[in-house]
C-alpha cells in the first residue's frame, strides 16, 4: 500500500469517526426520564420549523406518556438514510414525498399500513392523489404533514385588460403564447419584462411533459423520449427562439431568490409564473400591496381533458426501519393527522389540506386568498405527482439538464431528450440490478 493511499484511507477513517460521533450527539434522546422519548428529525427551519414545533409542544401537553424531542436537521434525507443503515435512526423523520419510493426500495422504512388502519387513517380520509404518493409495493410508508399544489400566478397590472381577470386569462398554451408576445418588453436585444418564462422559478422540469399529456414513467419503463414530452420541450425551446437564448438567460440571472424582495414575480419582471400554494406567504411578507390572482396552469388547445390539473407535492412523516419506539412515534404522527391539527399547520404554512374533509373556517381564515382554487386542483383526478420510481432523482436531474441544454441553444429538444433517455435507461437497469433484486 502506497503512502498516498494510506493517507487517503486515514483521512476517510477520520471523517467516518467524526460523522459517527456527530451522529451519536444528534441521536441522543435528550427527553424526559418519566416519558418515552420519541426523536423527531425535521427539515424545516425558520417560521415553518417553529410552526411544527408548536404542534410538537401541543402533542407533548396532550398526554403524559410520550415526549417528542424535535430537531431541525440539515440534509435530513441523507442523514436519515445513513442513520437507518447504521441502526440508530430517529423515530420520526420529516422528509419529502419524493423520498418515499427510494427509501422503501432500500428497506429503510416501517410499513404503517396496520397502524394506520387501526387508527382509522385509511384512503378515504385523504385526497386521493396525496394518498397515492405514499402507497408503494403493497405498503404505506408515510403520512402527510403539509401538501401543496401548483397554479399559474398572475400580476393583472402587467397584462392587457383583456387578460387581467381570472375569467379571461389564457387557459391554453397557445393563448398564453399570444399574451406573452403582447406583454414581453425588449430593448437593444435585452429583456426588460417577460409575460411568462418556463425557467421561473424552474423547479419542476420533470413535469413539463405531464402538462401536455405525457409522463416520465410507464409501468416498468422510463418514458422520456415520447411525442408528448417532445412537444412540451419544443414549446420551451420556442422561448429561446423568440426572445434569444442569451437574452433569456441574462434576464433570469438577475432574478432574486423566490423568498426575497427581489423575487422576479414580486418585482414585476415577469407577469405570470408557475408556482405553489405557498407563494402567497412570500407575497404577503415582501410585497403585501401587490395585486395578483391564481388560475389553473394552461393546457394544450387540443387537450381540453387536461384542463384544471396540477402538480401534487407534499411533506411527509415517516418511521425509519429500526426506530426504537415505532408505536409511540405513530401516536405523534396520528396526532398530526387530526383535522384541527392538520388545518392549523397547513394554514400556518400557507398550504392546502391533504384531507378529504376540510372545515369552512379553514377556507375563511386561510392567509392565501386563492386557497379554494388550490384545494380544487388537488382534488382533480387529472392532477399528478412525482413518479413512484427509485430513480426519480436521476430523472429530475436529467430533465433539468435537458431544460438547460435547450434553453442555452446547445441541443435541440429532440436530441436532448434522446440523449437523456439513453442515460436514464442505463441508470435504471443498474438500479434494478443493485437495489430491486436484493
Amino acid at each position: 500500500m502506497t503512502a498516498k493511499v494510506s493517507l487517503a484511507l486515514a483521512a476517510i477513517a477520520g471523517v467516518l469517526v467524526a460523522a459517527v460521533a456527530l451522529g451519536e450527539m444528534v441521536v441522543t434522546r435528550q427527553g424526559r426520564p418519566d416519558r418515552v422519548t420519541v426523536l423527531y428529525w425535521e427539515k424545516w427551519t425558520g417560521s415553518e420549523g417553529e410552526e411544527m414545533r408548536k404542534v410538537v409542544d401541543a402533542f407533548n401537553r396532550s398526554q403524559d406518556r410520550i415526549f417528542v424531542h424535535y430537531l431541525s436537521i440539515s440534509g435530513v434525507d441523507s442523514k436519515t438514510m445513513l442513520a437507518t443503515a447504521g441502526g440508530n435512526p430517529p423515530d420520526v423523520a420529516g422528509l419529502w414525498g419524493n423520498n418515499v419510493t427510494k427509501f422503501a426500495d432500500a428497506n429503510a422504512l416501517t410499513d404503517l399500513s396496520q397502524m394506520a388502519t387501526d387508527a382509522g387513517l385509511t384512503s378515504d380520509y385523504y385526497i386521493k392523489g396525496y394518498w397515492d404518493m405514499l402507497v408503494y409495493r403493497g405498503g404505506l410508508w408515510a403520512l402527510p404533514s403539509t401538501p401543496a399544489t401548483v397554479a399559474m400566478h398572475v400580476n393583472p397590472d402587467l397584462v392587457p385588460a383583456k387578460y387581467n381577470t381570472k375569467e379571461t386569462f389564457p387557459q391554453t398554451f397557445e393563448d398564453l403564447d399570444k399574451m406573452v408576445d403582447e406583454v414581453t418588453q425588449q430593448k437593444d436585444g435585452k429583456l426588460l419584462v417577460a409575460g411568462f418564462l418556463p425557467g421561473e422559478p424552474g423547479w419542476w422540469h420533470w413535469a413539463w411533459g405531464y402538462w401536455f399529456g405525457g409522463s416520465v414513467v410507464d409501468g416498468d419503463k422510463i418514458t422520456i423520449d415520447t411525442p408528448e414530452n417532445l412537444r412540451a420541450f419544443q414549446w420551451i425551446e420556442s422561448y429561446g427562439k423568440r426572445f434569444g437564448n442569451t437574452a433569456v438567460q441574462s434576464f433570469q440571472s438577475g432574478f432574486g431568490n423566490f423568498s426575497s424582495p427581489q423575487d422576479a414575480f414580486m418585482t414585476g419582471k415577469v407577469a405570470s409564473e408557475e408556482h405553489g400554494v405557498y407563494k402567497a406567504n412570500y407575497i404577503r411578507i415582501y410585497n403585501p400591496k401587490m395585486h395578483w390572482f391564481a388560475v389553473p396552469f394552461p393546457h394544450p388547445a387540443d387537450r381540453k381533458d387536461l384542463a384544471g390539473r396540477s402538480i401534487l407535492d407534499q411533506d411527509v412523516l415517516m418511521i425509519p426501519r429500526g426506530a426504537k419506539h415505532p408505536k409511540e412515534a405513530f401516536e405523534f404522527i396520528r396526532f398530526v393527522q387530526r383535522q384541527d391539527v392538520m388545518e392549523g399547520l397547513c394554514s400556518a404554512h400557507g398550504k392546502n389540506s391533504p384531507l378529504q374533509k376540510v372545515s369552512e373556517a379553514f377556507f375563511k381564515n386561510h392567509p392565501n386568498k386563492e386557497i379554494r382554487l388550490f384545494d380544487s386542483l388537488a382534488r382533480n383526478p387529472q392532477s399528478f405527482h412525482v413518479p413512484k420510481i427509485g430513480v426519480y432523482a436521476q430523472i429530475s436531474d436529467e430533465l433539468t439538464n435537458v431544460f438547460q441544454e435547450i434553453s442555452a441553444g446547445q441541443k435541440s429538444a429532440k436530441q436532448a431528450l434522446k440523449d437523456a433517455q439513453t442515460r436514464l435507461d442505463t441508470q435504471w437497469e443498474v438500479y434494478k440490478s443493485q437495489v430491486l433484486t436484493k
